[in-house]
This record gives C-alpha cells, sequence and structure tokens, in this order.
C-alpha cells in the first residue's frame, strides 16, 4: 500500500488487489452505474483485472491514477479519486466516485483538493480536465468548486454519451 496523501479526515492511497470486493461494491452502487456505466465488473477476478490494467497500469506508466480514499479515523474506505489519462482527452482528467452514504459530507471535495494540489505541485501537470454527464449536479457543482471551468460539450467516443468538458 503506498499513501499517496493525507487530509484531515482522509488518507488516499494506491489502490491494491487487497481492494477487490471494495471495487465490486463500489462500480456497482448506484451513483456509479447512474453516473459512470456499468463496467461488467461482478467478481473478484473481473475486479482484479480492473485493478490491474486500470488503476495499477496508469501508476506505472502515468506516475498517477485513481486512488482508494478511506477515512483516516477508522481506514474505512468512502471512494476514489484521481488522475486518469484517458486515450480520448488531451490531457489527464481528474475523476471520482463516493458510497452514497459518504456524499454530503465534504470528503469528495476535501479528496478532490488534495488530488488537484499533487497534480499541480508535485506532478506539474500544465492542464487538468474533467468530464461529467450534464444531469450529475454534484459531479459539475464540485468540478466548478475545485476551480474548474466549463469549456464545451462533446461526444464521447467510447459511449456516444454527451459529457461536458471542464479544464483548469
Amino acid at each position: 500500500m503506498t499513501l499517496i496523501l493525507a487530509t484531515d479526515r482522509l488518507v488516499i492511497r494506491q489502490l491494491t488487489l487487497e481492494d477487490t470486493s471494495f471495487v465490486i461494491e463500489l462500480v456497482n452502487s448506484p451513483g456509479w452505474l447512474r453516473f459512470i456505466g456499468d463496467r461488467d465488473i461482478h467478481t473478484d477476478e473481473q475486479a482484479q483485472n480492473y485493478l490491474e490494467n486500470g488503476p495499477m497500469k496508469s501508476y506505472e506508466q502515468n506516475g498517477f491514477g485513481l486512488y482508494l480514499v478511506e477515512l483516516e479515523s477508522d481506514k474505512t474506505p468512502i471512494g476514489m479519486c484521481g488522475l486518469i489519462k484517458r486515450d480520448t482527452l488531451p490531457e489527464p482528467d481528474i475523476g471520482f466516485a463516493f458510497f452514497d452514504e459518504f456524499m454530503g459530507k465534504g470528503f469528495a471535495f476535501e479528496a478532490a483538493c488534495a488530488v488537484m494540489k499533487l497534480a499541480t505541485d508535485s506532478l506539474k501537470l500544465p492542464t487538468i480536465l474533467a468530464i461529467t454527464l450534464p444531469d450529475n449536479d454534484r459531479s459539475r457543482k464540485l468540478l466548478e468548486k475545485i476551480g474548474l471551468k466549463f469549456s464545451r460539450l462533446f461526444v464521447s467516443p467510447n459511449t456516444n454519451d454527451e459529457l461536458m468538458l471542464y479544464s483548469t
């Protein structure tokens, strides 16, 4: 387990294969399914494949990726937040997803601020993007709160969904 960041209430660390059950639970949560989509991850093997070929591969190739966010007090995993380098975008984008019961408590804002600081101060990334569905009000508000500005609408080549693109 590699600690990436710590805030007053959160520990933000690299995902490992030991996080398989957490991944299955998060990617099948109502919020994930509604706003991110069904990734067809229902078994330990599928979750391990997601971890190895997603976040863990990104740590090696890019020096960043999606991270697990857990409560500092008792190490309860509450969501993911991090940076993603997509083939369909010119710059890395910030992404986040949290269990419903931890929304509205400032955890996503706290984690996203820490990840943005990592991106600009440590990784020296000149531009950070973000994408969200137009009807994801919480995501849009959070992106604006962390300093990103709406850039334009575009159609995702992977899903054909119309997405909002934000940028620093």
